[in-house]
């Protein structure tokens, strides 16, 4: 049998989040199984090579001056150059399926439209609550919040679109005009990578015949050797620094206790934390390589996954699970699926205390955890060839 042809299509193609990365990583999958694949994108300096590059349409930002945020804005409802690009690269490559994962403001739900009417198949991963919340994040003051699921309008009574009504008005008729029952319609199947994902997508209005679940894959394996020894004296923690991924809170408890915490990445709060926080017990690390973030969870007694926000299925925690090093986990969002008791311990998400009290009882009983068990059970669970065979049947035959 003939395999399909797959355009994906994704803002941005190069490592910026989970959304690329995920993007970049399926192309691997699905070549190596057989399919041929394009990609869309919009041009962006950073890019890798897709082999596609002609097609994308122009650059748009949303910082610059008056112009360019006129022409980003209409960028949202499909105007300008995304329209013609995206219809020469239909007409070329001829997909089977297309492939959606980020796409609001900077590439436009209109190729959602224009897949649907060509007779491709379309198939749509979710990586944030831009169906359910204009922005994004279910997030208002910091809080999880699930006003806008059943009124778009709360959106502009919250300002929670940047803290501006101007970010907030266009979010919020960008929601009307792209709204749920046109994506419904346009999309054969939505992918959420958890069952909290899936549930918030049901409460917002997609109907639970279109929603698939499945965790999002790894594509590196790592096998643990049954002799490997945690000698180190650290825990960590790999994301963003923001605050709704609750570093704060881990810094406030980890200046509290004893053991080592070393924090990899960056985020519009390093600065402020770097000078807060670092001391004896708390080191910074900054932005780190792929091989770096792979021997940090390697040689970790135990992680951090501190959300403060509705994670979806955040991959620090399966990367983490993967190197068969224990985690600790808040209880939000789709990360209590992803832990076990085998595997992990769950807390309180803002609640300093509890967290505090989760990292000492995981200091004395890591050693306790079987990390080849754990690396074994999630290479399996995450691995790429079992992503495939579940999502091969939604691109149709």
């Amino acid at each position: 049998m003939k395999k399909q042809k797959i355009l994906l299509v994704n803002k941005f193609y190069y490592n910026r989040g989970g959304d690329c990365i995920q993007t970049i990583n399926l192309r691997k999958i699905l070549e190596a199984n057989g399919h041929e694949v394009a990609v869309f994108s919009m041009q962006y300096p950073q890019n890798i090579e897709s082999g596609y590059d002609k097609y994308y349409p122009s650059q748009v930002d949303f910082s610059g001056g008056v112009k360019a945020k006129l022409n980003a804005a209409s960028r949202i409802f499909g105007i300008g150059d995304v329209k013609t690009q995206f219809a020469k690269l239909l007409k070329d490559f001829a997909p089977d399926a297309v492939h959606l994962h980020n796409i609001h403001s900077y590439i436009s739900p209109v190729v959602a439209k224009m897949a649907k009417k060509s007779g491709c198949k379309v198939v749509w991963t979710m990586h944030d609550y831009k169906l359910s919340c204009p922005s994004y994040s279910c997030l208002h003051n910091n809080k999880p919040c699930e006003l806008c699921l059943s009124d778009k309008t709360a959106v502009l009574k919250t300002r929670c679109m940047k803290g501006s009504m101007v970010a907030s008005l266009l979010a919020y008729l960008e929601a009307r005009y792209w709204n749920l029952k046109k994506l419904v319609k346009y999309t054969d199947t939505f992918i959420c990578p958890s069952e909290f994902m899936g549930q918030m997508m049901m409460k917002a209005g997609v109907p639970q015949d279109k929603i698939f679940v499945k965790n999002n894959p790894i594509l590196e394996r790592k096998d643990i050797s049954e002799q490997k020894k945690r000698v180190s004296d650290y825990y960590c923690y790999v994301g963003r620094l923001s605050t709704e991924k609750g570093i704060e809170t881990l810094l406030k408890a980890a200046s509290e206790l004893p053991y080592k915490l070393k924090v990899a990445g960056g985020g519009p709060l390093e600065e402020e934390l770097r000078k807060k926080y670092t001391s004896d017990n708390i080191e910074f690390l900054g932005q780190i390589s792929r091989e770096a973030v792979v021997d940090l969870f390697s040689n970790a007694m135990f992680s951090v996954a501190p959300s403060e926000c509705y994670d979806n299925n955040p991959g620090s925690v399966i990367e983490s699970l993967c190197m068969g090093t224990p985690l600790i986990g808040a209880k939000i969002g789709g990360i209590p699926e992803l832990i076990s008791e085998k595997d992990g311990i769950l807390y309180e998400p803002f609640n300093k205390d509890s967290l505090k009290e989760a990292i000492s009882l995981m200091a004395t009983k890591y050693t306790e955890y079987d990390g080849v068990s754990i690396s074994k059970s999630a290479n399996e669970r995450f691995s790429s060839q079992n992503y495939y065979k579940e999502i091969a049947s939604l691109y149709g035959v």
